[in-house]
């Protein structure tokens, strides 16, 4: 594999790539909204992800594009907030596929971030990527428009339906284990909503899989084991040994989250999400059990 393009790669997910990828490639291209420049080995060039401003070279002869662009859906559901949240995505995405139809020589790969959330609250069912039932709310039909958008013209192109995403020095795990040491790691809401998660190093290293086997279409990154919000509290309590956790009520939560400006949605929700298509294809996870994981994690 000779040269990889991350788009929006500076974030967390970006980096746990880099870090999974960085000698698997001759080249690895980050696109950021900072300034162009070279760190250890690394190309960083300029985008707005709106326009084309010379960036759109660096996708010519590219093996590999991941674009991992979008506004955090960590904030407020005000009504700026939420047209960020959608036209970040999809302006993004329109700008790469006009850039990927300009190319002489294409990138061969295109996988775009999508996310779990875009099945139904389910407490009842288990969502694959062929049964999984499509809900109809805000985060929902946002996930509907990027994907829209991302599989408007046809080449070798995934869409990666990511769960959460639980890591030593990023995403969700962090504030949670705050959250615990601080005596409030209790069950959130009534506790009964699942959660699908993934391991940091499972997440990375199922892109790399997806990549090798040439995956294309929807397919969903999540752990084998989607797990209630009440057991998901107890096990990262018990791992870092926390004798007790405060629960929080869908009342204490709507306070809290008004308070560090987000929404209740990102825990509330019954993400019931299942990797079908990873484990059909023989993918391996590291990380299934959560205990397992949140011992590596700490």
């Amino acid at each position: 594999m000779k040269k990889l393009i991350i788009a929006a790669g500076t974030g967390f997910l970006g980096q746990v790539l880099v870090n999974h990828f960085k000698n698997k490639f001759e080249e690895i291209v980050i696109l950021t909204r900072g300034k162009s420049q070279t760190i250890d080995g690394i190309k960083y060039v300029n985008w707005n992800a709106r326009t084309f401003t010379g960036w759109e070279k660096e996708l010519e002869n590219a093996s590999i594009l991941i674009n991992l662009a979008g506004k955090s859906v960590d904030c407020r559901y005000t009504k700026t907030n939420k047209k960020e949240i959608l036209w970040s995505r999809i302006e993004s995405t329109k700008i790469l596929n006009k850039a990927v139809l300009s190319c002489k020589n294409p990138p061969k790969h295109w996988l775009n971030s999508s996310t779990a959330t875009i099945y139904r609250f389910s407490l009842d069912k288990q969502m694959d990527e062929v049964d999984g039932e499509i809900g109809n709310d805000f985060s929902i039909n946002v996930a509907l428009s990027w994907e829209k958008a991302f599989f408007k013209t046809e080449t070798l192109k995934t869409a990666l339906r990511t769960s959460i995403v639980l890591g030593k020095n990023g995403g969700a795990f962090v504030p949670l284990k705050t959250l615990a040491k601080m005596g409030f790691g209790g069950k959130q809401g009534s506790g009964n909503q699942f959660v699908s998660w993934i391991h940091e190093e499972d997440f990375a290293s199922a892109v790399d899989f997806i990549i090798k086997k040439e995956i294309t279409g929807v397919i969903n990154i999540v752990s084998p084991t989607p797990i209630r919000n009440s057991d998901f509290m107890q096990g990262l309590r018990k791992s870092i040994g926390f004798p007790f956790g405060i629960p929080l009520n869908k009342f204490l939560l709507e306070i809290g989250s008004f308070i560090i400006r987000t929404e209740t949605e990102l825990v509330l929700k019954s993400r019931n999400v299942i990797p079908k298509r990873l484990l059909d294809n023989g993918f391996q996870f590291k990380f299934g059990n959560i205990d397992k994981a949140f011992r590596d994690l700490l």
